[in-house]
């Protein structure tokens, strides 16, 4: 007999399943990158019966002395960097493996998570995976398609997860490797592309100011899981996840389950999160809509964070917009001048008179894009901007924002993308300090409930145990 979830009129048995090969709480701690979960919290979830996930992405590694190692880089060439960022990448996964092993007491199951799209991801979970053999017994990775990562995992004799938003793109990759390593699939996770905290699997098709409910998604990936041989296999459900009494309806519907569910936002908030007591604070005041989903990442994909002074400043820069010609051409033939030299380029009359008056405010540097556009910015950003693509140490397979790419052109052959920004530089940054206005702050879209939810009055903050115990109320 499993725990009890009651809540709102409902009592249902919220009933333990095999993950990764353990009967465990069908409860999932989500794997927030770059030190957001660690060892120390996915250990916690792990001992309390349920599935912890620390974060395969950079993580904190330590030396003998039990100090943090801060990620340096050395290389005087970006493919330099790259390869310190990988070697930093592994001895992280592995110190964070270790800990979450013993932090376990050997209950539940410790899980990694990686971006597909990371740097080197093959590279990084052959070496965590071969460095940490046996304490890691599930693999979740999404952000892009993980062809490659079935075939990883069942080398290791690790459960594989991949991370989907929609039946479209599960079957692609069942098509293309999984069908091959069928008995390793210990799950699907269903990301809400919507509500999902950090980087979203929005497709071309689909509508973000339109959101689409879960429920029809998830029971066309189950049929469609049916079909392939695989019905049994749990669907992890996530993003936009808070009581579980609001999803009571999902834990045996046939047309789902089984099932269990997946908690990226409401772990930060506990004794066990590494998150800095500034970002713990942060949360408890946030309101509705304080979640701003964005287009800004380097990825190129779709991203959730927290509005603050560093979002606000990349829609400027998006506002602060001009298209440009170098030659008069239609409607381009307004005479504008940009740069140290006063290259002269063309734009509408209307753009032109923008660009001035901009230039009046003082945002007097106008860069380039990709997209023949201009975006003007003040000298300090046009300083910031040029120095962190300068210094890009190749965090992803390819970055919009630097033009960096791991392949041996080392380029994506575009120019740099101005209008983004170094998410490795400021996913360490807000990891490692206590500024939280102008760093990336990766949040799922229910983090305004912190304030209103009665389990956090007066700032209270939990251990995991105590959260788990709350969730499985229903609440």
């Amino acid at each position: 007999m499993g725990r009890v979830a009651k809540g709102c009129g409902f009592v249902r048995p919220l009933i333990p399943l095999v993950i990764s090969g353990r009967e465990v709480l069908p409860l999932v701690e989500g794997g927030k990158g770059i030190s957001v979960s660690n060892g120390e919290s996915s250990g916690a979830w792990a001992a309390s019966g349920a599935v912890g996930t620390f974060s395969g992405v950079n993580a904190d590694s330590f030396d003998a002395a039990g100090h943090a190692i801060p990620q340096i880089y050395h290389g005087r060439t970006r493919r330099e960097r790259h390869n310190e960022l990988i070697s930093y990448a592994i001895a992280g996964g592995i110190h964070q493996a270790r800990v979450a092993h013993e932090r376990s007491n050997g209950e539940g199951r410790i899980h990694m998570n990686v971006l597909w799209e990371m740097a080197a991801a093959e590279q990084v979970l052959h070496g965590v995976l071969e460095g940490a053999r046996g304490l890691i017994h599930g693999v979740t990775c999404g952000a892009g398609m993980p062809y490659r990562i079935a075939e990883i995992c069942a080398r290791y004799g690790v459960y594989y997860y991949p991370i989907v938003s929609s039946a479209r793109a599960f079957r692609a990759l069942w098509k293309r490797a999984y069908h091959k390593f069928s008995d390793w699939l210990g799950g699907v996770v269903y990301e809400d592309p919507w509500l999902a905290g950090g980087h979203n699997g929005l497709s071309n098709s689909e509508d973000p100011a339109q959101p689409e409910p879960a429920l029809p998604r998830v029971r066309e990936l189950r049929s469609l899981m049916t079909e392939f041989g695989v019905g049994s296999t749990p669907i992890f459900m996530a993003g936009g996840i808070w009581y579980l009494r609001d999803w009571a309806h999902w834990i045996d519907d046939p047309e789902v389950a089984p099932v269990a569910f997946q908690f990226g936002t409401r772990p930060l908030l506990t004794q066990e999160s590494p998150i800095s007591d500034a970002w713990k604070r942060k949360l408890l005041t946030l309101k509705e809509g304080d979640i701003y989903l964005n287009h800004f990442s380097p990825t190129g994909f779709y991203s959730s964070a927290v509005r603050n002074r560093f979002l606000d400043e990349l829609q400027q820069r998006a506002e602060h917009q001009v298209a440009y010609t170098v030659e008069p051409v239609g409607e381009h033939v307004a005479e504008f001048h940009v740069g140290a030299r006063g290259r002269l380029v063309y734009l509408t009359a209307h753009d032109r008179q923008s660009a001035e008056s901009w230039v009046l405010e003082g945002f007097t540097e106008a860069l380039r894009t990709p997209d023949s556009t201009l975006i003007l910015v003040t000298p300090p950003q046009s300083f910031q901007i040029r120095t962190d693509q300068i210094n890009c140490m190749g965090c992803l397979s390819t970055c919009q924002f630097s033009n960096w790419a791991q392949s041996e052109a080392g380029t994506t052959g575009k120019k740099a993308d101005p209008r983004s920004f170094c998410i490795q530089k400021t996913l360490q940054q807000i990891c490692h300090s206590d500024d939280v206005e102008s760093e990336l702050m990766f949040a799922g879209h229910n983090a305004f409930r912190f304030g209103s939810d009665p389990f956090y009055a007066n700032g209270y903050i939990p251990t995991v145990r105590e959260l788990i115990d709350r969730l499985v109320t229903g609440d």
